[in-house]
């Protein structure tokens, strides 16, 4: 048995349509669609594919958002993870702990078994994918930069299928290089390598959401050239492997909302008295992580301090659910917060203050349900993720083969998530999880002779002045999922 992992980098589930992608709507058909699937906080790629590959949520694996500040080192340093070759500094750095999970590169390897990747996202997301995949003889291809592939994996790609292509504009979708990594995986990965898992992610959408807006024509274009490429996939499965045993999942990462009214952190915290800074500097009493996922790191982290920093951003409108570390099992040690357990985000390298800007229900200029404040440098109206609103943790879940006993083109309803994937993959390959590491569930309502598990709900609610927010859980057996988490006043 062999499995196949197709990944689309910011699809939103409700955007599957047969006119739009009708090739991702033939394997619904062949196979069962996740209709309640969610992904991590925060939604972002960098934390979202680390829990894909760990089965682990964001406190188990410590990548808790593209970018954090590093405070394991003196002076503090900021990181960029999609930095390609700075996450492999930091790896050998730390004695191959980059990541504080087990990933399933290096499982399937400790069990002579082989993991493959191909993708066109940034650097860094390619090699979390598998980061040690040059140490372990794997296969770890870009379809744009050379500092993200294994060197001899290349030659052998690039003497099959041409020389890699190059980076679009951000403005242009990204047609190329999905075609490349598709013909790479096609004509010279199967053929050569034959892996017991393949990872092939489809770096778009994501991209042009970003530009041109979740639902405008270039992002549709783009989505239905991926499912083009994804149906040269689909096809080759149908004709060569689908009998062999290899099991086909789709999946996403995350959701897109849309960015209705810009705001500015830095300058509401240097309103309320602050000195704030991308980045450690001496002058700097508060990092503001740039991004859709507020990560604030103060200089001085006292309880105080960090009351205070809570009690500034909650009087301000673009102020969404907010966390720190916890004081009781619910409550944040701040006034008006929560936990930062309960959306799975307490690991050492967590900001000292979460929080994610206020999300609303109204529909955007396409159509789509979802609306938000964010804070960068773009036009309202585009795409964007990183929060709580459940359009951003929905994410795409269909799954077909032999070992999936579901009825064809059936609907499973049964809440599960990203981190659910490789427990899965792990059990029907006969291999045993790593003790501690994983937090996703096997999906047992998709195998033969399963029960449907027990699902419960859960809501936690903290309040300061005029500023009330809720989370919402979901509770399958004893794995929890996040449905939302939005604010008011």
């Amino acid at each position: 048995m062999r499995f196949l992992i197709c990944s689309f980098d910011g699809l939103r589930p409700d955007l599957i349509s047969p006119e739009l992608t009708p090739n991702l709507c033939r394997l619904q058909s062949l196979g069962v669609t996740l209709a309640n699937h969610r992904t991590v906080y925060p939604t972002e790629t960098r934390s979202a594919f680390p829990s894909l590959v760990t089965g682990a949520t964001t406190n188990r694996h410590g990548m808790v958002g593209n970018k954090y500040v590093d405070r394991s080192v003196s002076p503090p340093r900021y990181i960029d993870t999609s930095d390609a070759v700075l996450l492999r500094k930091l790896d050998l750095e730390s004695g191959g702990k980059l990541m504080s999970a087990a990933t399933l590169g290096e499982i399937l390897a400790s069990e002579a078994r082989s993991l493959a990747v191909l993708a066109t996202n940034t650097p860094g997301t390619t090699r979390f994918f598998h980061h040690k995949a040059e140490d372990v003889g794997h296969v770890r291809l870009s379809g744009h930069f050379r500092e993200a592939c294994t060197a001899d994996a290349l030659a052998e790609a690039e003497a099959g299928v041409g020389p890699l292509t190059p980076v679009p504009p951000n403005i242009e979708p990204d047609k190329a290089g999905q075609d490349w990594i598709t013909s790479a995986f096609l004509e010279v990965v199967w053929p050569r390598y034959r892996p017991d898992v393949t990872i092939l992610s489809y770096g778009e959408p994501d991209v042009t959401s970003h530009f041109h807006g979740t639902g405008a024509e270039a992002t549709r274009g783009i989505i239905a050239h991926c499912d083009r490429q994804f149906g040269r996939v689909l096809d080759w499965w149908e004709a060569e492997c689908r009998a062999e045993g290899v099991q086909i999942i789709a999946v996403s990462d995350h959701g897109h909302i849309t960015g209705h009214t810009r705001a500015s952190v830095i300058d509401s915290l240097r309103d309320g008295g602050f000195r704030p800074g991308i980045e450690p500097a001496p002058e700097v009493d508060v990092v503001v992580v740039p991004g859709q996922a507020g990560a604030l790191y103060l200089a001085e982290p006292t309880e105080e301090q960090i009351a205070r920093l809570v009690a500034t951003i909650t009087e301000q409108p673009w102020c969404g659910p907010v966390f720190t570390r916890t004081r009781n099992g619910i409550d944040g040690i701040a006034p008006g917060s929560l936990g930062n357990h309960l959306v799975f985000a307490d690991h050492p390298r967590a900001p000292d203050v979460s929080f994610s800007f206020r999300a609303d229900d109204g529909v955007d200029p396409f159509g789509l349900i979802g609306g938000t404040f964010y804070d960068n440098d773009r036009r309202a109206g585009l795409g964007v993720h990183g929060g709580l609103h459940p359009k951003e943790l929905a994410a795409v879940g269909i799954v077909a083969g032999s070992a999936f006993s579901a009825t064809a083109g059936s609907i499973s309803a049964v809440p599960s998530g990203i981190c659910d994937f490789v427990p899965t993959i792990l059990y029907l390959l006969g291999i045993a999880q790593p003790d501690g590491g994983m937090t996703g569930r096997l999906l047992t309502e998709l195998l033969a002779d399963a029960s449907k598990p027990e699902v419960r709900s859960e809501a936690f609610e903290a309040r300061i002045g005029n500023f009330t927010q809720v989370l919402r859980r979901i509770q399958v057996g004893s794995t929890r999922y996040i449905e939302s988490g939005l604010a008011e006043g």
